[in-house]
């Protein structure tokens, strides 16, 4: 029997919504929502440029630090421990409103694809919000392990992540690992080191990353519009397939 189909899940902006934090903000803040909402979105864009960042410079700091950091980028005024409750609330981001059905159809078919967590997160972030997650419930149980790039030390799209999980999920090749991400610079790294990938194109604009046409790498093997979208169209492409979703 050919082994299972690993599926790797990003989590934040795929599993978890990042968005989703502009509630605490508000709440701690006393912001209106549609300034806490501003927020988040620019909070979010720092903190992915820092690991950017890091990457360019051969340096690392863990995400949580990063997430510090950018917070107080963008927000200077903010307070010690009104950052510590803020980040409190990281660990409990609200999940995309499909994910439990789409780990729900993990779930039911196990005997062909087995689930991981692959995030920038640190282990400890990672661990926190799957198993603290409300909307989760028992379905975080899908999740075979948690890969974080701190075992790398490099931060998302670094070819060596992603190396880093096709060993870390107990694989040799490449071949029969899926990246379902909500990231485009996710998606094309995943592809650029040889995995395929599946882009969670939420807002149903089409895949517009023009990167990969100059470096010669194709886009996602996948563009669906949630993550239950995606489980379904890799499981078809194993049922027609085999092995890996060869089609």
């Amino acid at each position: 029997m050919p082994p299972k189909t690993v599926i790797a899940f990003d989590l934040y902006g795929t599993v978890l919504s990042t968005a989703s934090i502009s509630s605490s903000l508000s709440s701690v803040l006393s912001l209106p929502a549609e300034k806490a909402g501003e927020l988040a979105g620019l909070w979010r864009r720092y903190q992915l440029e820092y690991t950017w960042r890091c990457n360019s410079m051969g340096r690392y700091t863990d995400f949580e630090t990063i997430t510090r950091s950018s917070l107080k980028h963008v927000i200077p005024e903010i307070t010690a421990a009104q950052t510590d409750t803020v980040m409190a609330s990281y660990n409990n981001l609200s999940v995309f409103p499909e994910v439990p059905d789409a780990l729900a159809t993990m779930a039911e078919n196990g005997r062909l694809v087995e689930g991981y967590v692959f995030s920038n997160g640190t282990e400890q972030m990672m661990g926190a919000s799957v198993n603290r997650s409300s909307d989760l419930g028992s379905l975080g149980a899908v999740f075979k392990g948690l890969v974080s790039v701190e075992g790398v030390g490099r931060y998302k799209p670094d070819a060596g992540v992603y190396e880093y999980l096709v060993g870390q999920v107990g694989r040799t090749e490449k071949k029969g690992v899926w990246l379902v991400s909500g990231n485009p610079f996710d998606v094309l790294g995943a592809k650029a080191a040889g995995l395929r990938a599946c882009w969670v194109d939420r807002e149903g604009g089409g895949w517009r990353d023009q990167l990969g046409e100059g470096l010669g790498v194709e886009g996602p093997d996948l563009v669906v519009r949630g993550v239950d979208e995606g489980v379904e169209g890799i499981l078809e492409r194993i049922r027609l397939g085999g092995e890996g979703g060869e089609v």
